[in-house]
């Protein structure tokens, strides 16, 4: 006699079903469950009082750089004067201080040949140690060898240094080479004042605090997804270029503004490589810096020029501001994303009948979320071979 199965029994128990009791319509609209410490902030950022606080930090922040902005436009005789906030009482503007900004005066060259120097510069500075922090972190997270731990605690021992002591040792090796004991280790390498040596420098500061941030983010993901990749004869370069980085966009966006941003606003590390005001290597900020003139007579053009070197950090914030609060809210809500790895299922039945990859006898809950469908589904997966037993 033929009996049928019973039909899957539900993968959860009543404590995890009310933990994962969240609408597809809630997670659309991108509410957090408010037992997690971002879902009580986001509650409380909702409320009425959240609002007011949030209006006021808003205020307080924008006034110095409104200030800065009537500065700008303000005459030369009237920046020396009095304070920008007479602007009401005695309105008057004019461009000329961003006309000397930008002209070129005798020898000195404009500012826009500083602001190619200042993206020559900031870009390779930025994707550098990113790619390098990836790899890295991807290595101290999912792959065993030896040493492991004591080396990614040196990385993170590494952020301790400050910049400033480390900024003499490293020009030194720039110009002289790295001697131990009279043998000369590390050669003269000629790179002072040049585009490679700033590259190199902001590498070796960006680097430890990326591959630290980068390997808690991929070291949290789903210990399942990389099972799937394996099973599926995938190799560590292969899970990391194809599941990895398209799961670690918002983490390395993240970071990214925030590298770019340290780079571009950099006064330090490029005066100290690329020493002086050279006009065919040096960035912005040195050029900002030298505005004021040697006694401070033209300090009136310092908030023009500052807003000259606000521009291209506001496009890149505010292009990449999704994936910057996705990179902050990362692993706030319990399960987080756990997108189906590239190549995980096949679309030949396997011997379980479920798809490519064979799936143990167990119950397995799994979380999709996606721009068209957002909710939690179960997938009960059977032994056939019961079934065929009961027959």
């Amino acid at each position: 006699m033929t009996t049928t199965p019973p039909p899957p029994q539900s993968v959860l128990d009543v404590d995890e079903r009310d933990e994962l009791q969240i609408s597809a319509e809630d997670l659309q609209k991108g509410a957090l469950p408010p037992t997690t410490v971002a879902g009580r902030i986001v509650a409380f950022l909702g409320s009425w009082v959240g609002r007011i606080t949030v209006f006021f930090l808003v205020i307080v922040w924008t006034v110095p750089t409104l200030g800065l902005l009537i500065s700008s436009l303000r005459p030369r005789n009237d920046v020396n004067t009095s304070g920008w906030w007479t602007i009401v009482s005695d309105p008057s503007f004019t461009l000329e201080n961003y006309r000397q900004v930008l002209q070129s005066s005798g020898a000195t060259p404009g500012m826009w040949n500083y602001f190619l120097n200042s993206v020559a510069i900031t870009i390779p500075a930025t994707i550098i140690p990113i790619g390098l922090a990836a790899f890295a972190a991807y290595a101290f997270a999912w792959m065993d060898f030896k040493g492991r731990d004591w080396m990614f605690i040196g990385v993170v021992a590494l952020m301790v240094v400050p910049l400033q002591m480390a900024l003499i040792p490293v020009l030194g090796a720039y110009s002289n080479g790295i001697s131990i004991f009279g043998v000369q280790v590390v050669p003269d390498m000629n790179i002072t004042g040049t585009w490679l040596g700033v590259w190199l420098a902001h590498t070796a500061f960006g680097l430890p605090l990326a591959v630290f941030l980068l390997r808690n983010y991929i070291g949290s993901l789903p210990k399942d997804l990389f099972e799937a990749a394996r099973i599926d004869g995938a190799g560590h370069f292969t899970t990391f270029w194809r599941l990895v980085l398209p799961l670690s966009v918002p983490a390395l966006a993240a970071f990214a503004i925030f590298q770019f941003l340290w780079v571009w606003n950099d006064y330090l590390v490029a005066v100290t490589f690329l020493g002086g005001l050279n006009p065919d290597v040096s960035p912005m900020t040195v050029r900002l810096a030298d505005l004021v003139g040697s006694r401070g007579e033209d300090q009136h053009l310092l908030t023009a020029g500052a807003f000259v070197t606000m521009i291209v950090p506001l496009i890149v914030f505010f292009s990449l501001q999704r994936y910057f609060v996705r990179g902050l809210l990362a692993g706030s809500v319990k399960g987080g994303r756990s997108p189906r790895p590239v190549g995980s299922r096949s679309s030949r039945p396997g011997p379980d009948g479920c798809g490519g990859l064979t799936r143990p006898r167990r119950a397995e809950q799994r979380i999709v979320r996606t721009d068209e469908e957002v909710g939690v589904r179960a997938v009960a997966v059977h032994d056939s071979s019961s079934d065929a037993d009961d027959a």
